[in-house]
């Protein structure tokens, strides 16, 4: 079993109150690039002069990375990290879906500050992914060449907004949810409203999925639905590992291949999108629902009871994993994956020196 992650930014982020995956606005970006170290060493690598604090909520939520790290130790899984667009370098081995001229076409394209920090654009300009369908493009070869089975997670902040964007976009009406615990649904709403009026759009206007995520997505949809197509067309099992984000990665994978595609996330976004089954049926998702069954005795889960983060770099995915369910997998270590979980997030707050 191999977790594939897809780490990118977006400026949508930055608006106040859409995201929680950062304990200040200014470290958000950062957030990306130090999950993707702390899944593949277990603390967040950077290149010299870069500094990636663990990220945590405002509230001290910590990452889903630190979920997903201790499922990593504990069953041993394989790991690729995919940057389709990451604001600053990552310590982890990457495979880079942008060229540079394609990074030079963003800059262009957007405002000067956001395309010198962001992978891709505020949902809020006319054209925020201009190079979306090259991404895909990129993507659905690596998709096909690396072995299976995977399960396919993401990590950029400010991606439900995006992805509830993209859904409207082609005429959905399904719900997102949130890293907050009291999901900012009229905050959201009122973006993608203003989104689909820069862009000259009309809810439902767009039918093809790649122009969707052009106009009110974000470079990790993009590449998330290439990897997944790819990977099927190469008869490679795919387990869509998140929540709603990966859900509306299902969405756009829909409009290119019927075959067999799973979706696992966890209780806490299931239990607080009341339609995700509806969702999932509706495109014939194959739902894996875990319960990781917190409790309140460490910090590193006590948040997540609270409603906090829910899901994120494939945690559901991989939780999903160690229970038995999904990835090929058939020993349940579930157990022992939540042991580990304070033994991550200790040797990380150690790490920040805290």
């Amino acid at each position: 079993m191999r977790v594939v992650l897809v780490a990118g930014t977006t400026a949508t982020a930055e608006i106040e109150g859409i995201s929680a995956a950062g304990s200040t606005p200014a470290l958000i970006s950062h957030t990306p690039s130090a999950d993707s170290a702390i899944l593949v060493y277990g603390r967040p690598v950077a290149p010299l002069g870069i500094q990636h604090p663990t990220p945590v909520s405002p509230t001290g939520c910590p990452t889903p990375a630190v979920i997903s790290r201790a499922a990593h130790e504990v069953c041993g899984f394989d790991v690729t990290v995919v940057d389709a667009g990451l604001a600053t370098p990552t310590g982890a081995p990457t495979v880079d879906l942008r060229t540079q001229s394609d990074r030079r076409m963003n800059a262009e394209m957007r405002t000067e500050d956001a395309a010198a920090v962001y992978g891709g654009g505020d949902i809020r300009e006319p054209v925020p992914v201009p190079d979306a369908a090259e991404i895909f493009e990129r993507a659905r070869g690596l998709g096909g060449s690396i072995p299976g089975p995977l399960l396919v997670g993401e990590t950029i902040p400010g991606g439900t907004t995006t992805a509830l964007g993209v859904l409207r976009a082609l005429g959905h009406s399904f719900s997102v949810s949130s890293s907050f615990a009291d999901n900012p649904v009229s905050l959201k709403r009122r973006v993608v409203r203003e989104g689909l009026e820069a862009s000259g759009l009309a809810p439902g206007e767009l039918d093809d999925p790649l122009d969707a995520v052009q106009t009110m997505g974000d470079p990790v949809l993009a590449a998330s639905a290439g990897l997944t197509v790819g990977a099927i067309e190469a008869g490679t099992s795919v387990t869509l590992a998140g929540g709603t984000q990966m859900l509306t990665v299902g969405v756009l994978v829909r409009s290119l291949s019927d075959a067999p595609l799973s979706l696992a996330t966890t209780s806490f976004v299931a239990d607080s999108v009341s339609d995700l089954s509806d969702a999932a049926n509706a495109f014939d998702l194959d739902l894996t629902v875990t319960d990781p069954e917190f409790t309140d005795s460490h910090v590193a889960m006590e948040r997540y009871l609270a409603g906090e983060a829910k899901e994120g770099v494939a945690m559901g995915g991989v939780l999903a994993a160690a229970a038995g369910r999904v990835g090929g997998q058939t020993e349940q270590q579930l157990d022992a994956v939540r042991e580990r979980i304070a033994v991550v997030y200790d040797r990380l707050l150690e790490d920040d020196g805290s």
